[in-house]
């Protein structure tokens, strides 16, 4: 007879790709039979996965254990992720942390620390079927996680040394896995890795991310798959055909991080302008709706003010719909912390909120172009009981926020909205 299960806590700090793998292992926490709990209070296991990709991760990452620990001052803290795998020594001294998890053994996590006795296949299937405590972590959208590593050596970036290099879950094991989700009741698949655009490049596919959407898309009934972030140079323009199915969503973010070609190469990104350029007229044309983010890095070491300048006024001529701004933050180990000329912390905040304001400005523009469209959202949850109704909150294939106030039960279901305005909360619409 095996033991009774663990209480288990997840939690993560950073990107999709560390949501998708808490995600996979709360689903193997609970198919050996181990229950998953809202709160670090109540849990006899913590497990934290961790961020390293600036200062401000680390920070928000011992944050979390520091909080973990007070919530839970028994429970016994695992802490995985590219902070452990970087500074193992330095997470273990923090409070209550029993196990340090480096990256290579994520994803054997569940075994390590918890009992070793299985449950017999039948009995594990409704536990992958509902794993998770409602509101724990969603059941609308699930992040699968498809490849792992980076072989760019982009000169700010922590990540190849925290991740390795590049490596491919297999195709039929994706596959498996986005069906196991569509069974459980999820209506969108959202796919992610450190390198996504790389999928298959190790197994000599250099269309591998093409040929893996194609078989989700024909194999699979999803009725919604998004794409992560994808880096320029990966793609050519004949790989915005596959938008011709309308089940992939229009939303692409691309890194581009400079709209200098000086700092794009102290960098060492692989694009240029032009290129860059280039390539979003090819999206724009062939994906309608296209809603396309970047990340940008403000104050590279450097960066004149000439340079930012430019890099702003190439920015605003793109048409993105919002940037993700990140003030330069040195990391040990990368070239760039190596460099001459860092810029001062107050003009790199300086830049990073003039950045932050075009953003603003870019987004409610994006926004307000939509008011009066009928469009398909994916109800997520409801927030607070309204006079008439619930409101409810959920996301367009573009990743546009809609709220909307109704008595009907929309959760986890797709439905159209008219747009009719926008709010703080975002933009307001009357469910068809």
């Amino acid at each position: 007879m095996r033991a009774e299960g663990r209480r288990i806590y997840l939690g993560f700090v950073g990107c999709r790709l560390n949501e998708a793998e808490i995600e996979r292992l709360g689903r193997q926490f609970a198919a050996q039979g181990d229950k998953l709990v809202r709160d670090p209070s109540e849990a006899d296991v913590v497990v934290v996965n961790t961020c390293a990709v600036t200062n401000e991760a680390t920070r928000k990452s011992r944050q979390m254990i520091r909080q973990a620990n007070r919530a839970g001052p028994s429970a016994c803290i695992v802490v995985t992720g590219c902070y452990a795998q970087l500074w193992p020594d330095e997470v273990a001294r923090l409070p209550g942390v029993s196990q340090v998890v480096g990256n290579t053994d994520k994803d054997r996590l569940p075994a390590l620390i918890a009992p070793q006795t299985e449950r017999p296949l039948y009995e594990q299937e409704p536990l992958y079927r509902d794993p998770l405590p409602p509101g724990t972590l969603g059941r609308t959208r699930a992040f699968v996680k498809v490849q792992d590593g980076c072989n760019n050596h982009c000169t700010f970036c922590v990540t190849t040394l925290a991740r390795g290099p590049a490596h491919s879950r297999p195709l039929e094991e994706i596959v498996e896995e986005v069906q196991l989700l569509l069974d459980m009741g999820y209506q969108e698949a959202v796919l992610t890795g450190v390198h996504l655009g790389s999928y298959g490049h190790d197994h000599g596919q250099p269309d591998g991310l093409r040929r893996l959407i194609e078989a989700l898309l024909t194999r699979t009934a999803l009725p919604r798959l998004r794409l992560s972030s994808l880096e320029p140079w990966d793609l050519q323009p004949a790989f915005f055909d596959l938008w011709t199915d309308r089940r992939l969503c229009p939303h692409l973010h691309l890194p581009l991080q400079s709209g200098c070609d000086a700092t794009l190469r102290r960098m060492a990104r692989r694009t240029t302008q032009a290129s860059f350029a280039a390539l979003v007229e090819a999206a724009q044309a062939r994906i309608p709706d296209l809603a396309l983010t970047t990340d940008l890095i403000a104050g590279f070491p450097g960066e004149t003010e000439a340079e930012f300048e430019e890099s702003l006024r190439f920015v605003e001529s793109v048409g993105f719909a919002r940037l993700h701004v990140f003030p330069y933050s040195a990391r040990p180990g990368t070239a760039a912390a190596r460099m001459p000329g860092h810029v001062p912390d107050a003009v790199k905040k300086e830049r990073a909120a003039q950045l932050t304001a075009l953003s603003s400005r870019l987004w409610q523009d994006f926004q307000n172009r939509h008011i009066g469209r009928t469009v398909e959202v994916l109800w997520e949850s409801a927030h607070r009981a309204a006079s008439d109704g619930l409101l409810w909150s959920g996301l367009t294939g573009n990743y546009l926020r809609v709220v909307t106030t109704t008595p009907q039960m929309l959760g986890n279901t797709i439905t159209s909205a008219r747009l009719i305005g926008l709010t703080n909360e975002g933009l307001l619409a009357i469910a068809c």
